[in-house]
């Protein structure tokens, strides 16, 4: 399998190139040259498996420059007890009839970004000894919140590597940012940016593509690679818990295999929809993949119009792994949708850069909107989808995920199409309690107390445990107090690797 730039730039690659480098060098990101598709009996024998099995399965048919041994490898070195406090690794959540949680929270951070990010690391070591390749690689990240912390966790004293996470430093919850700043780990740097998302993924977007520094680097040793979802390796892994929750469903006797579903995603960075869209591509009976956005509702509107506009107000939200503007993963999809058109996607893409917009053409919206249905929540839906879920079912959910389930209602309202759906529930509540919290006890019950004192008073409420990694968070040293503004990330990046 050879792996082809969104921007037509430079010829294919292995597979273990494309994870290695992470981005294109001509600024695009790597998608696979030839469609991957499935048959009905590669899915039946995928019910009786475990998660670890189902992966190995799914994995070795992108990575095909890997052996199967080396993928099990890296696949077992990844789902283990110790960082997985659930055996079933993403197991469903009945909710209903008709829904289904998908619970992706069970991982070292608490959030989905762990299902890639536990096998990144792994894939990107073997795929750099399989190269040859010598120099150090330097991780650069760019994280809403989730991801950080999940690199982090994933990359900690990985030989060979050095990881620098870049995150808004008012752009995350408390929680999140007491993850990252406790950070342990001789190889691991984080940075605050003065400035939200899209400023900080800006800024790495530019590193990676400054020629001056890389050939720097490559002077000293170092290579620059990447560990958000625009690398394929972080994105490929995501491609599994799909398949495994159908399965999961069709061993439970929830559907028989065959039957279509529907998938609903939270997204901010298009990059765990995206993930289903492959899914679906390759042979997953998926009907519709429904696009659940907040109040920053970018995707939301091109979807329905097909027309991208940054250009309009930022807003930061109770659900803040969403809050972007520039959703870097649609890349992709629009490159598959318009047949691997690299000049068109090209186009569109300088236009966003140029102009903050672009806008296609009309079979290229056709397209997409018969595979996606989009729509938004804000913030008093958002609080009160958690509460009506928890009243009704005593299940409790994150605020991203109350999003998910607050635009499936709407989805339906709106096609009265009542399939069986998958919600991907894409963070633990304990990681955003103010806001849980707030949805399901008084104000008087909340009142003064932070994020930290929260989680204890949730727990006792609901019943609950305070999972494991971020119990006494609070009480950590913290060991990086690292902040720039968006202009300094160069030389903050040439600061912290000894330039």
């Amino acid at each position: 399998m050879q792996y082809e730039s969104t921007r037509g730039g430079i010829d294919p690659v292995s597979s273990a190139e494309a994870i290695k480098l992470g981005i294109a060098p001509d600024g695009g990101l790597f998608v696979p040259a030839k469609k991957v598709k499935i048959n009905d009996i590669f899915l039946q024998n995928l019910i009786s498996m475990d998660y670890r099995e189902r992966a190995i399965e799914i994995l070795s048919l992108f990575l095909d420059d890997f052996s199967r041994e080396e993928i099990a490898e890296c696949v077992n070195s990844a789902y283990t007890a110790d960082k997985f406090d659930n055996s079933e690794i993403a197991p469903l959540y009945i909710l209903n009839n008709n829904v289904y949680m998908l619970e992706l929270f069970h991982g070292p951070t608490c959030a989905f970004k762990d299902m890639a990010l536990q096998l990144l690391p792994h894939l990107l070591v073997k795929a750099v000894r399989k190269l040859g390749e010598k120099d150090k690689i330097v991780i650069l990240v760019a994280t809403s919140g989730d991801t950080g912390k999940a690199a982090l966790e994933g990359f900690k004293d990985v030989d060979g590597t050095s990881i620098i996470v870049f995150y808004p430093d008012e752009g995350v919850s408390q929680v999140q940012k007491m993850q990252m700043v406790t950070q342990e780990g001789k190889n691991v740097h984080t940075v605050a940016v003065r400035g939200n998302f899209d400023d900080t993924q800006n800024g790495v977007k530019e590193i990676f593509t400054d020629n001056e520094l890389v050939h720097r680097m490559q002077s000293k040793g170092l290579k620059f690679s990447s560990a958000n979802s625009i690398n394929w390796g972080r994105l490929v892994p995501q491609i599994v818990y799909y398949f495994s929750a159908y399965c999961d469903m069709a061993a439970k006797g929830e559907i028989k295999p065959g039957d279509e579903i529907n998938i609903t995603v939270p997204t901010g960075n298009f990059g765990n929809i995206l993930a289903a869209y492959y899914a679906k591509e390759m042979g997953l009976p998926v009907r519709r993949l429904i696009c659940a956005s907040n109040d920053n509702n970018v995707l939301t509107d091109f979807i329905k119009t097909g027309t991208y506009n940054r250009k309009r107000e930022f807003k930061k939200t109770i659900s803040p792994s969403m809050d972007i503007l520039i959703s870097s993963n649609l890349e992709r999809l629009l490159y598959e949708v318009t047949n691997h058109n690299s000049a068109l996607v090209r186009s569109w893409m300088e236009s966003l850069k140029n102009t903050g917009e672009y806008t296609v053409d009309e079979e290229t919206r056709k397209k997409i909107s018969s595979i996606f249905w989009a729509d938004y929540t804000d913030e008093n839906e958002t609080l009160n989808t958690i509460q009506c879920i928890y009243d009704e079912y005593h299940y409790l959910i994150d605020t991203h995920t109350a999003v998910g389930l607050d635009v499936y209602d709407k989805y339906v309202i709106s096609t009265n199409d009542m399939s069986k759906t998958v919600i991907a529930s894409t963070a633990s509540p304990f990681k955003f309690t103010g806001s849980v919290a707030l949805a399901v006890l008084s104000e008087d019950g909340i009142s003064g107390r932070n994020e930290f004192e929260l989680l204890d008073v949730l727990a006792n409420k609901c019943g609950l445990k305070i999972p494991a990694p971020l119990k006494d968070l609070d009480k950590k040293p913290v060991l990086h107090r690292n902040v720039c503004l968006r202009t300094e990330m160069k030389v903050t990046v040439e600061r912290l690797l000894g330039f």
